[in-house]
Order: C-alpha cells, then sequence, then structure tokens
C-alpha cells in the first residue's frame, strides 16, 4: 500500500514538474505567441502582459490542457490586420484552438478579417474549451465553434460587441457555435450585432444559456438567440431584448433549419425578460414537433403582432408569465437605458413561483441575476418569487443613518413582513410612527424582519 501511494504521489509530481510557463510581451524575450508557438507542451501556461498588439499574425494552439491568460492592470488587446487578412491559405482568426481542453482567459480579440469573411477572435477546432472574462469586439465572428463530438463549450463574463460582416450580411454572428454536445454560455453580455448577425447562435445538442444580457441596442442584427437544430435548451435569468432596428422580427428562434440534433427536443423558458422595442414581430418562433416548451415565470413586453409563440409544442407548459404590448406597463427602473431592474410598483412583484425540476443538473430556479457587465449576483427572494430575470431588491430609506450604515428595508411597499438586508449589522432598537409623528411601536429585540401585519394599511416611518 505504501509503495502504491508513493508511486502515485510521484506521476503526480512528474507532471507538473514538466509543464513550463511562458511569459509573452512587449518587453519580453518573446514579443509574441507566435514566437513560442513551436516550443510550448502540453499543460503549459502563456501569459500574455497587457498591451495592445496590432497586425497580430494567427496563431493555432495545437497542444492539450493550455492555460493562456492576459496578466496586468488591463487585458492585452489582440488586433487583426492585413496580416491576418491576406493569409489565403490559413486565415481563420485571431486565435486557433486545435489542441483539447484549453482555457483563455482575460483577453480581448479585435478586427478579424478573412478571405471568407468569419475571421474570428477565437476559432474552435479542438474539443472543451473554456473562455473566461475575454471582449470581442468588431470581428466577423466573435468565436466560431466547428462540428466537434464529445465537446463542452463554456463561455462565461465575457462581453460580445459589433461581431459581423457587411460583405456577407447574415452569416456571421456575435457567437457562432456549430454541432458540439454542450454549450455552457453565462454571466455574458451578447450586444450589437451587425449585418444582420445574430446575438448567440448555436447548434449544439444541449445549450444552457443562464443569466446574460444579449441585447439588440442600435444595430442592425438578425434574432437574438438562434437555436435551429432544436435538442435541449435550458434559458434561466437572461434578458432577451431586441431592438427597434433588428432585421427580425423574432426574438428566439427554435428549430427553424429543421430539429435534427440527437438530443430530445425539449426548450425551457423561465424567468427571463424577453422586451421587444419593435412595432411588430412575435417572440418565440419554435418548429412544430417540438417535444416539450415550458415558459414559466417570464416578462414578454412589447408588440407581438405575429403571436407570442409560433409553432406548436407536443406539451406546452406555460404559466406565471407577464404579457404585455406596453413596455411601460412593467415600471422598469429604465428601460430607455436598457435597466430592467423591477421598481415597487411594477406588476411583476411576488407573481411568479418555485420551480423544484433541474435539467441535466441545471435548475430551472432563478438563483442569480445579470450583473453589468457580464457579471453575476445572486438573487434573494423577498417574499414570493417575481417575474423576470430581476428579484426586487427594496428600497434604501431615505435618511442619513440609514445611508450611511447601508441599511435596506425591503420589500416596500409590503403586504406583512419588512426584512433587513443582512449584509450588515441588525440595528437593536427599532421604532415605528405613523405620518403625524406618533409613536406607534418599540421593539428592542429586532431579529432579521419586523412584522406590520396587524397594522392598518397606510404609510409608516421606522
Amino acid at each position: 500500500m505504501n509503495r502504491f501511494f508513493f508511486s502515485l504521489l510521484l506521476c503526480f509530481a512528474t507532471t507538473f514538474i514538466f509543464a513550463k510557463t511562458w511569459k509573452v510581451g512587449p518587453t519580453r524575450t518573446y514579443t509574441y505567441c507566435d514566437k513560442i508557438i513551436s516550443l510550448i507542451g502540453d499543460n503549459d501556461t502563456i501569459q500574455i502582459d497587457a498591451a495592445i498588439y496590432k497586425n497580430v499574425p494567427q496563431v493555432k494552439w495545437s497542444k492539450n490542457n493550455l492555460y493562456i491568460v492576459g496578466v496586468g492592470k488591463s487585458r492585452p488587446r489582440l488586433e487583426a490586420g492585413t496580416t491576418i487578412a491576406a493569409d489565403m491559405a490559413n486565415g481563420k482568426g485571431v486565435f486557433v484552438t486545435g489542441g483539447s481542453n484549453i482555457r483563455i482567459e482575460n483577453m480581448e480579440f479585435a478586427n478579424a478579417v478573412v478571405v471568407d469573411h468569419n475571421g474570428a477572435g477565437i476559432r474552435q477546432e479542438g474539443a472543451n474549451l473554456y473562455v473566461k472574462r475575454c471582449r470581442f469586439v468588431a470581428n466577423e465572428m466573435g468565436i466560431l465553434c466547428g462540428n466537434i463530438p464529445n465537446c463542452k463549450t463554456t463561455i462565461e463574463y465575457c462581453e460580445f460587441s459589433n461581431n459581423g460582416s457587411s460583405k456577407n450580411p447574415g452569416y456571421q454572428h456575435n457567437i457562432y457555435i456549430n454541432h458540439i454536445d454542450t454549450l455552457l454560455f453565462r454571466y455574458n453580455y451578447s450586444h450589437d450585432a451587425i449585418a444582420e448577425g445574430h446575438e448567440l447562435k448555436s447548434r449544439a445538442s444541449y445549450n444552457f444559456i443562464l443569466y446574460n444580457r444579449i441585447s439588440n441596442e442600435k444595430s442592425v442584427d438578425s434574432r437574438t438567440i438562434d437555436l435551429p437544430n432544436g435538442g435541449t435548451s435550458v434559458l434561466v435569468g437572461n434578458i432577451i431584448e431586441q431592438g427597434e432596428n433588428s432585421a427580425n422580427t423574432n426574438l428566439l428562434g427554435y428549430g427553424l433549419e429543421g430539429l435534427t440534433n440527437s438530443a430530445t427536443h425539449n426548450l425551457w423558458i423561465a424567468n427571463n425578460t424577453f422586451i421587444n422595442k419593435k412595432n411588430k414581430g412575435s417572440f418565440i418562433h419554435i418548429a412544430t414537433g417540438t417535444n416539450t416548451l415550458l415558459l414559466k415565470n417570464n416578462i414578454l413586453a412589447g408588440a407581438k403582432t405575429s403571436g407570442l409563440i409560433v409553432g406548436n409544442a407536443a406539451v406546452l407548459d406555460s404559466s406565471n408569465n407577464i404579457i404585455h404590448d406596453n413596455i411601460a406597463a412593467l415600471q422598469f427602473v429604465n428601460p430607455n437605458l436598457f435597466d430592467y431592474h423591477l421598481t415597487a410598483n411594477s406588476i411583476a412583484l411576488n407573481k411568479g413561483i418555485l420551480l423544484s425540476q433541474k435539467i441535466n443538473g441545471y435548475s430551472l430556479q432563478a438563483t442569480q441575476m445579470y450583473k453589468d457587465s457580464a457579471n453575476v449576483e445572486k438573487r434573494s427572494l423577498l417574499g414570493k418569487m417575481d417575474i423576470g430575470a430581476y428579484e426586487y431588491q427594496g428600497i434604501s430609506a431615505n435618511n442619513d443613518f440609514f445611508s450611511a450604515n447601508n441599511l435596506i428595508l425591503y420589500p416596500n411597499p409590503t403586504t406583512g413582513l419588512v426584512y433587513w438586508n443582512t449584509a450588515v449589522t441588525i440595528p437593536n432598537t427599532y421604532k415605528i410612527y405613523d405620518p403625524f409623528g406618533k409613536l406607534l411601536y418599540t421593539d428592542q429585540n429586532l431579529s432579521e424582519n419586523i412584522d406590520l401585519s396587524n397594522f392598518p394599511q397606510g404609510i409608516y416611518f421606522i
């Protein structure tokens, strides 16, 4: 037993002895990634200094288990130019990931243009890519993933902006995932694809699209989300917005190029906020033959001249949604500035239900909320579940004591219980007054809530 244990330790240590860290930057021995590409091995780390790298050559990462990370006070920005654009034989993008299990973090990819009009910030050719805290701007494709068996692609905390090609409209997108097993897309901000591109297009058999802001604001894009071959897809906690200039008239397309994926054709949609700022259109367009469409706890605000849902599912499980032609009726914080948090008077408050189902381990119960930009925060229930991507978080009391101590009372207004935010110390004494200054109640043993259910309806000061 001891010899066997020692053997395991020796093997484990050997793996790390031969893994190397390579430092790349304008002041380094290796000024750019192409200088080390023939030197690196499996399991190596590549650290790229924060700087602007102009007219970079294409780099193909063929080794496995690489960790490629930007270091410094900002992201390194990799700008494509004529070198990649003129590469007639190999031009694919800034990074091409040929190896498996590659992780890329804290990078910016810009301006990738190639002969075939699909120049990518990252072109994925090997299985199991993980991309985190990266930005993709003004490429023909932000991320382009090929047809790869037994592959999971994870993209989180990333921003995609203005990707697409005016030379080939409608075929280049902010993100384009071809036939792989699984896409996990969460905590991202994908917006303003150009030239009729989609904000997110995925042919993956399984799509888990969680807590993102996927939004057309000013550009001429196409669908906000396009899942053209069906499969099993879960959308929870997203802000999904179609702008006035969008060339398409529906926000979410599912199976519209044929229900050909191997996974069961089930579409699960919970606690999303759908916004249509066009004066026409539909929200969800599904292929007839879809097995199940679950639609619960969603806000669907704006015009639906073609219907709310186009197409038919064998099973439609729909409840606790708010559907309204008038976006202003939802009383968001500021829809003109794309802020779809709920206010105290929103009709979405306390109208949702809890969802216990999990799909391949991913819960339909919204437990987080998207946070600008490309981030996430915890979703805490204040009473019953609210409808949409955001849970109302209460209103800070308007006096110096509450502001100085970062105290929040919620919900406000309430039908009974009022809670303190528990991220700060709870005061040990409180008093309740009516609007005329009359003291109604004092308590020196404050818990995490105050029960006002025995008070008549009215306004009170705490």
